[in-house]
């Protein structure tokens, strides 16, 4: 498989690096890389990937565009809002470069269909945002045997490494176990910087171009670290654990993960429509109540196992934070401490009570 002219012209400052020529482009033409996940880290992994030439790039999501996402998922626009993002990312990769072939995965990685989905690869790119998704890939890229390039973002710092390379660490030699559900980071209650993933997906791309063409130090048993405001960046090593071994899938990553997926749920409109029947749970920070609030009671979550004696077992509760993450995380801990009443949480958290509020 040879490059055509067009080809040729597209990738000529790579042909003219001596490191890569002509025998290093022809490496990239035949690699096939499937990026989970078209969000913010994935935005710039697939326009370096694309444009570098790689043959084959699958690309596994089943979210829509939101208008949020714009501030850092550069892939996007307003004209985007509503439609599927590998839809949108596969035609506007194509217009980059027409001369590789694209797979759009429109689906949730999950247990169920991840060795399927990923087994047609040499390399995965994990651009999730959850760590159930991280343990689930990690634990397939093992049983597979394929290198898997990690990156991570929160608030201003970000991490980037290389797992199960030529059979080197994983994920779970680095972080064993998932943190306690109330230590789980979320971007949609903290923020993101926007810039960040543009870098940390960039370093991500960088990888995996090493990873193909042979070159340079891979960050296998290293992690990278970034800080956006200091530009510290730092490299720690870490060993593999022979102790770690996985023969099979797990059953339900979203429990061992600590994501709680059957918790009954309400919209803002619905507990308008019976208010009477529930008193409301504020588990946000003190400092975000001062700057928005709903006649409610107030715990913050991480005072709530000391505290949930406060609340009165008169009524049903309706759970709230500002999206919804952390109040599940809450309605556990009651479940936990034999909280009596019915525990629902407010879908889309205090967000969407503005927004229903505001029309």
């Amino acid at each position: 498989m040879e490059l055509t002219t067009d080809e040729q012209q597209q990738y000529s400052r790579h042909l003219s690096l001596e490191a890569v020529g002509m025998q290093g482009q022809l490496k990239l033409k035949h690699a096939k890389v499937v990026v989970v996940g078209a969000g913010g880290l994935s935005c710039p992994v697939l326009q370096y990937l694309a444009a570098a030439g790689v043959g084959t790039i699958g690309i596994v999501d089943e979210d829509f565009v939101e208008q949020s996402n714009l501030q850092r998922q550069i892939l996007y626009t307003h004209k985007d809002i509503g439609k599927s993002k590998v839809t949108v990312a596969v035609n506007r990769l194509h217009a980059l470069n027409p001369f590789i072939q694209f797979n759009a995965h429109q689906t949730r990685i999950t247990k169920n269909n991840a060795l399927q989905v990923l087994k047609p690869y040499d390399i995965i790119v994990d651009g999730s945002d959850n760590f159930a998704t991280r343990y689930l890939l990690n634990d397939a890229a093992v049983l597979l045997g394929k290198p898997i390039v990690f990156g991570s973002i929160y608030t201003f710092e970000g991490q980037v490494s290389v797992f199960n390379f030529e059979n080197g660490p994983t994920y779970r030699c680095l972080y064993p176990t998932p943190p306690p559900p109330n230590q789980v980071p979320n971007c949609s209650e903290n923020g993101v910087l926007g810039v960040l993933p543009g870098i940390i997906g960039s370093l991500q791309a960088n990888e995996v171009l090493k990873i193909i063409l042979g070159l340079g130090s891979i960050l296998s048993g290293q992690l990278l670290t970034f800080d956006a405001l200091s530009m510290k960046q730092s490299i720690f090593s870490f060993e593999k654990n022979t102790a770690n071994t996985i023969k099979a899938l797990e059953e339900d990553y979203q429990v061992s993960c600590g994501v709680y997926t059957h918790t009954k749920e309400i919209s803002f409109q619905e507990y308008k429509e019976r208010a009477s029947s529930y008193n409301l749970l504020d588990v946000r920070t003190q400092f975000e109540r001062d700057e928005l609030h709903i006649e409610s009671i107030h715990i913050p979550l991480d005072e709530l196992p000391e505290r949930y004696t406060e609340i009165a077992d008169n009524k049903d509760l309706l759970v709230f934070c500002k999206s919804g993450a952390r109040s599940k995380i809450a309605i556990k801990i009651l479940q936990n401490d034999g909280f009596k009443k019915k525990l629902v949480n407010l879908k889309g958290g205090l967000l969407s009570a503005v927004s229903y509020l505001q029309k």
